[in-house]
């Protein structure tokens, strides 16, 4: 496991959104797994994570990645890889596996096991499309932050992407576009500059208190 040395608060406050990367510079392919890891303890709705990653990392890919998102050439071209976050919404298919598992370890019981797969499936199962679709975004959104949280502590810069074909990435990547609905591409890498600190809105002008 690769060593961390930044805290949260670090963290938090240092994350930057990078449009241009070193492009000399390779994350390896374990520590990409490493992050996607920790990315993934992300929540989910009834833990059924249904996120997936395709991570384009070759020379082609990044080729073919261009064709249906051009205004994003820096991102892509120079980064070390680009993480392609996608909702699966044949998501309930995994109930099985997860909830199994979680009995298996003790953290739940049988019987409790058998009572959320008993309400949890029919239920996504009865969902239309469009509500699977409400669903898998919420819960992309919360991995997709969390994963350039994880690469900014593993010292990397990211930069988050919605500007491509979102009709025709899903084939672009091998994947089946009715099941895979495309979330987010994040680009990943070492920064080659750094950028301005970011400006926010301060708090009392977006928070109301009841």
């Amino acid at each position: 496991m690769t060593a961390l040395t930044k805290d949260f608060s670090e963290v938090l406050h240092g994350r930057r959104t990078i449009k241009k990367y070193d492009p000399y510079f390779k994350i390896s392919r374990e520590e990409i797994i490493e992050m996607l890891e920790d990315a993934a303890l992300a929540p989910s709705a009834f833990n059924l994570q249904p996120w997936r990653f395709v991570v384009i990392e070759s020379d082609q890919g990044k080729e073919d990645l261009l064709e249906i998102a051009p205004f994003n050439f820096s991102q892509i071209n120079t980064s070390s890889a680009v993480i392609a976050v996608f909702g699966d919404l044949n998501f309930v298919d995994s109930a099985e596996e997860i909830y199994k598992e979680t009995a298996d370890l003790g953290y739940i019981t049988q019987e409790i096991k058998d009572k959320m797969l008993a309400m949890v499936v029919p239920m996504y199962n009865q969902f239309s499309t469009d509500k699977k679709k409400e669903s898998v975004l919420l819960d992309g959104g919360l991995v997709s932050m969390q994963f350039m949280l994880t690469a900014h502590a593993h010292g990397y810069a990211t930069n988050p992407m919605s500007g491509f074909n979102k009709e025709k990435i899903a084939a672009v990547l091998g994947l089946d576009p009715e099941r895979y609905v495309p979330i987010l591409l994040i680009s990943i890498g070492k920064a080659a500059s750094d950028a301005r600190p970011p400006v926010r809105l301060p708090i009392s002008q977006i928070t109301e208190w009841k």
